[in-house]
């Protein structure tokens, strides 16, 4: 079967950034909802016609990925509103209560980026922001999709190169 919309794919990956450096590997294939919300649309366009046994290379620039990288998403709150145990590479979604930043979008997963005494700065960009990926696909196998999964636009797998492990910069992504 070749990969075409609606479907589900088996797939396993390399990703590297632009200058070859490794980020993630996936070396167990994992189904994902082909035509849905599983997979970032360059990638999609990437695998169509391809089918079990194929290897497709494709290059994201940012704009394709995970966007450009938006100093305004980075802010500085105070240290007594965060739990003791706050370390770089904790998330949180949205800002703390008593937050003193203005404009801060609240729906966006803040990255602990650093903790002094007196503030902890966090950034609101996806880790992959601004990057350029270099991202190696193994299709395992491709499979007609359930009704189920073309309701639901997914397999129930996480999205595609959604950061597991930010504070290690070879964090899954998956």
């Amino acid at each position: 079967m070749t990969i075409s919309k609606p479907c589900v794919v088996s797939l396993s990956w390399t990703l590297r950034d632009a200058q070859n450096n490794p980020i993630d590997e996936l070396q167990q294939p994992t189904e994902f909802f082909y035509g849905g919300d599983d997979l970032l649309e360059r990638v999609e366009e990437a695998l169509e016609g391809h089918e079990a046994g194929d290897e497709v290379h494709v290059q994201l620039e940012p704009e394709h990925a995970f966007g450009d990288y938006n100093p305004q998403l980075v802010c500085f709150e105070e240290r007594q509103l965060f739990p003791d145990s706050l370390e770089p590479g904790m998330r949180f979604e949205g800002l703390p209560e008593g937050a003193k930043t203005a404009g801060m979008p609240s729906d966006v997963i803040y990255t602990v980026t650093e903790v002094y005494p007196s503030h902890v700065v966090l950034d609101g960009n996806h880790p992959l922001a601004g990057l350029a990926l270099r991202l190696s696909i193994r299709v395992a196998d491709v499979r007609e999709a359930t009704a189920e999964e073309e309701e639901e636009g997914s397999v129930g797998s996480a999205p595609l190169l959604q950061v597991d492990n930010v504070d290690h910069p070879t964090g899954h992504l998956h």
